[in-house]
Parts: C-alpha cells; sequence; structure tokens
C-alpha cells in the first residue's frame, strides 16, 4: 500500500490510496427491513447477507458518528479551558482597571479642593471608551506628569480589558457551537445503534443461526488471509537475513528491493522496543467492553485504545482515527509490524494495533470486546492503510 498523508475530510483520499464509494446511507435500509419484516407470508423478506450488510453499515456510519463525537468532545474540552482562561484574565484586568480609575479619581478629588473648576481627570472617567479618550487629548496639555501618567495607564489596561472581553465572547461563541457539534454527534451515534438492534432484534431464532454461520465463514477465511500474510512477512524476513549474511553489497540491495514503493526499511529496534510495551499494554485490556467515546480504563473504543497502548510506550497519538493516520510513517500491508497501526474503511474510522502474523487488538464494536482478530476481518478491500506510529 501506497505513503500518503490523509486529510480529515471523510471520504477523499490522495494518490495511492483506493477510494472506493462510501457505504450507502443505511436509514433507507432501516425502513425497507421493517416494511419487508412485518410483510405478509409469501412476500419478499431481505436475505441475511442484506441484513448482516446493512448493520455492518450502521456500526461502522456509527463509528464514524463516534469518532465525530471525539473530535467535538476534545474541541469542547480545550475550548472551555481556554474560555475559563480568559474569563480569569478579564477579571483581574477589570480589578487592574478599577485600580487605575480610583487613581484617577484621587486627582479630579483634589481639583475639586483646590476650586479648578472642571477636573480634568473627571473628563476621563466619564468617558465609555478608549476612543472617547483620545478624542480629548487638548485636556493633556493641562495636565501634570504624574496625572498624564495615570491617564496612559487608565488608557491602556482600558483597551486591554476591552480586547480580552471581546476573545472572551467570541470563545464562548465558539463553545456553544462545538457543544452543540457534540450533541449532534451523539444523538448520531444512538441512532445508529438503536436501528442496528432493531433490524437484529427482527430476525429469528433460525436466521440468528444462520447470520452465525455467515460470520464464522467471514472469519474463517480472515484467518486464511492472516495465515498467508503471516507466510509472506517471513518470507520477506528470511530474505533480508539471508542478504545480510552474504555481505553489505547484497544486503543493500535485498534490503532496497524488500521495501515496496515506499522505500520505507524494518522498523529500527527503538521502535521495536516501544511497540513491545504498546502491545503489552494493549493484550491487558483483552476482554473489556467497547464503548463508543471510552478511553479506558474500564473500557475502550477503537481509537481510544490504541491512544492509550502508545501512550503507555511513551508516545502521544492524537484522540481520532482521523489525526492517528496522520501521526507517523504509511507503509504497505506486507511489511506491517508489530506496533503499527490498522486503519479501516474509506472514512478512516475504524483502527487496530498489529501483532504480527496477520493479527491485530482491537476494539470492535459495540456489544462487542477487545480482542485478538485477523487483519482481514472486514475483507482485505477494508483496509485503509499501515502507519507506523514512532
Amino acid at each position: 500500500m501506497a505513503s500518503h498523508r490523509k486529510s480529515r475530510t471523510p471520504g477523499t483520499r490522495v494518490a495511492g490510496i483506493r477510494t472506493p464509494a462510501l457505504a450507502t446511507a443505511a436509514l433507507t435500509s432501516v425502513a425497507l427491513l421493517s416494511q419487508t419484516a412485518d410483510a405478509a407470508p409469501g412476500e419478499d423478506r431481505p436475505s441475511l447477507e442484506e441484513v448482516e450488510k446493512k448493520v455492518g453499515d450502521l456500526y461502522r456510519q456509527a463509528e464514524s458518528a463516534t469518532e465525530k463525537y471525539n473530535a467535538a468532545k476534545e474541541q469542547t474540552t480545550k475550548q472551555r479551558k481556554r474560555v475559563d482562561t480568559l474569563l480569569d484574565d478579564v477579571a483581574q484586568r477589570t480589578q487592574k482597571l478599577n485600580e487605575a480609575r480610583a487613581e484617577l479619581g484621587s486627582y479630579a478629588a483634589a481639583q475639586y479642593r483646590t476650586g479648578a473648576g472642571l477636573p480634568d481627570t473627571a473628563t476621563f472617567l466619564l468617558a465609555e471608551t478608549p476612543q472617547d479618550i483620545f478624542d480629548q487629548r487638548q485636556v493633556l496639555d493641562r495636565m501634570t506628569g504624574r496625572q498624564k501618567a495615570a491617564v496612559d495607564d487608565y488608557v491602556t489596561r482600558q483597551t486591554e480589558t476591552m480586547k480580552k472581553r471581546q476573545e472572551a465572547t467570541e470563545s464562548l461563541r465558539t463553545l456553544t457551537e462545538t457543544q452543540g457539534d457534540l450533541k449532534t454527534a451523539k444523538a448520531t451515534v444512538q441512532k445508529k445503534l438503536a436501528d442496528a438492534r432493531e433490524l437484529l432484534s427482527k430476525l429469528t431464532a433460525e436466521e440468528k443461526a444462520r447470520l452465525a454461520a455467515i460470520e464464522k465463514r467471514k472469519q474463517e477465511e480472515a484467518a486464511r488471509k492472516a495465515a498467508e500474510l503471516a507466510r509472506q512477512q517471513a518470507e520477506q524476513e528470511q530474505a533480508r537475513e539471508e542478504a545480510a549474511q552474504q555481505g553489505g553489497g547484497a544486503s543493500e540491495g535485498s534490503e532496497a528491493g524488500s521495501t515496496g514503493s515506499t522505500g520505507t526499511p524494518p522498523a529500527d529496534s527503538s521502535y521495536g522496543t516501544k511497540a513491545e510495551k504498546a502491545l503489552a499494554f494493549a493484550r491487558a485490556q483483552i476482554g473489556k467492553p467497547y464503548v463508543w467515546g471510552a478511553t479506558g480504563p474500564g473500557s475502550y473504543d477503537c481509537s481510544g485504545l490504541t491512544q492509550a497502548a502508545w501512550k503507555a510506550a511513551g508516545v502521544s497519538l492524537p484522540r481520532t482515527t482521523y489525526d492517528q493516520v496522520n501521526a507517523g510513517t504509511t507503509v504497505p500491508v506486507s511489511q506491517a509490524q508489530p506496533g503499527d497501526l490498522v486503519f479501516f474503511y474509506d472514512d478512516v474510522t475504524h483502527v487496530g494495533i498489529y501483532i504480527g502474523n496477520g493479527m491485530m487488538i482491537h476494539a470492535p464494536k459495540p456489544g462487542t470486546y477487545v480482542r485478538e482478530e485477523s487483519v482481514y476481518y472486514d475483507g482485505d478491500s477494508a483496509i485503509h492503510s499501515i502507519v507506523r506510529p514512532a
């Protein structure tokens, strides 16, 4: 698989990466199945293969919405911190502004006591904005040095305070928008999962048994492909070792030929050490439930698991699959090594961590648990790319 950099926009792809059409929206499918499930005897019902595909589409759409939820949640958290910081800053600046205002007031009071007529500093206290103050510059000519310094300090503080208040207002508006995105994504996830449950609830016991048989055949085929990938990788490793034994020139030629079109060399020992730590963490999570939006320690979604695993190895990965896919070097599937991230689907909405021999550890979907599984669990065409994150 060719090297690429994936944009965040779902459905796009750079040169060298396949671009099949996105899965068909499943809401129409849900309506179709609801109608046929309630149909009179003798009328057509969807085949189990069609039901399986519709359910799979719904789960993928739910996972896509989950990644959008994760992104919105992360953005909301950052924005809330920014708003809190700005509001604290505004409060401190307002206090300082009030102190500067009090100092001007003391000059105004002194002028009243001396019978100086309209106090010059009082003119500035009546000003609404910094511009009002600048429009009265002629008053400055009648002030002492200390008065001018007090006015300058007041004007500066007022200008900065107003600027920070505007920033806080804009940040609050952005926070409201991200909270809306978060709410929308959450509702979408819940709707897709409810639709999938409804589809499955309409199956008879016999149909569920047949559906399980279909899934078993898929798993057997996935295992066969994983074994084939393991064989290819073993052959490549043996070729590299033989080339290394033959000497420098032959070794370089063999290694260059084995890296594929990207020219990516095998992972070094430093990467291997980090990968071992990431995989040890991932293995310790096997059996924990998939929960959308979860980052551990009791449950995970797919990107939450890979992020936590590599964090245990001292490597910081972004939260979402959209960003994780760009957090490293893309390598061909044939050169995947333990620790590499395996991304799936056209819109890059699922990820697992490669453990070798065509297998990975991942948090599959709602209703399942973190487990080891073939990277071909949903067919070879589902694999989007392999990324080496460190």
